[in-house]
């Protein structure tokens, strides 16, 4: 029997221990390493080569769309399955586009995971039925925005900038936590506003978070 060696990518530690739970369960099943943010994740995949992340889309420090796109890049062997909160199609696509070979919602069925799990393993996507039909629907019938076409254009660097300036980080500490420059920060920055034409700090954060980009969490009122 083969064992798949999966590594857990989410910042609620109760979420993640209902996971290994459920996990550990399953003798064809072992949870290697758990993350609390990209960063984490990507140095724990580097370290275990893991077969499988379940990744959560938001997280801080660097999201788990940002996450997943680097580690497809790196470790194409590795598969992520998002397993998010968010059931937006926008959410769902960018975790796709990034590479994530399937998305999950967390109110799904513990058997319905474990299924996703292994056809994922098997090489097949998985998109959890309450989200495919709306995500489907919405690949067919909207043409890429102008907004959707800039953001393609950003590199990784000015992506992870972005995420950085929306949860509230100061060009000082962008730039220690990146080893950068202040002034390549600011450069950084001055390039964001220019390529998305949005000319505050305030207005790359909202769109920051309105687009998935930020492990800001997006809260919507009934």
């Amino acid at each position: 029997m083969t064992t798949t060696h999966i590594v857990l990518a989410d910042d609620h530690r109760l979420v993640a221990e209902s996971l290994r739970a459920l996990l550990e369960k399953e003798p064809d099943l072992k949870v290697v390493g758990e993350a609390a943010n990209g960063r984490e994740t990507l140095a724990l995949v580097q370290r275990l080569r893991p077969d499988l992340v379940l990744m959560d889309a938001s997280m801080p420090d660097l999201n788990g769309i940002e996450a997943t796109r680097r580690l497809r890049a790196t470790q194409p062997r590795v598969a992520v399955l998002c397993l998010s909160m968010h059931s937006a199609p926008r959410f769902v696509e960018a975790m796709l586009e990034a590479g994530a070979a399937g998305y999950m919602l967390k109110d799904c069925a513990g058997e319905e995971l474990l299924r996703a799990i292994r056809l994922v393993m098997a090489g097949q996507v998985y998109l959890s039925p309450a989200i495919s039909g709306a995500v489907v629907e919405a690949l067919r019938s909207r043409a890429p925005t102008a907004a959707a076409v800039r953001e393609h254009s950003l590199t990784d660097r000015e992506r992870e900038v972005l995420q950085l300036l929306a949860e509230g980080c100061s060009t000082q500490r962008i730039g220690a936590r990146l080893k950068l420059s202040v002034k390549t920060v600011a450069t950084h920055r001055e390039h964001l506003m220019a390529k998305l034409d949005i000319h505050s700090v305030a207005g790359l954060t909202r769109y920051a978070i309105q687009e998935g980009l930020s492990g800001i969490e997006v809260r919507t009122s009934n």
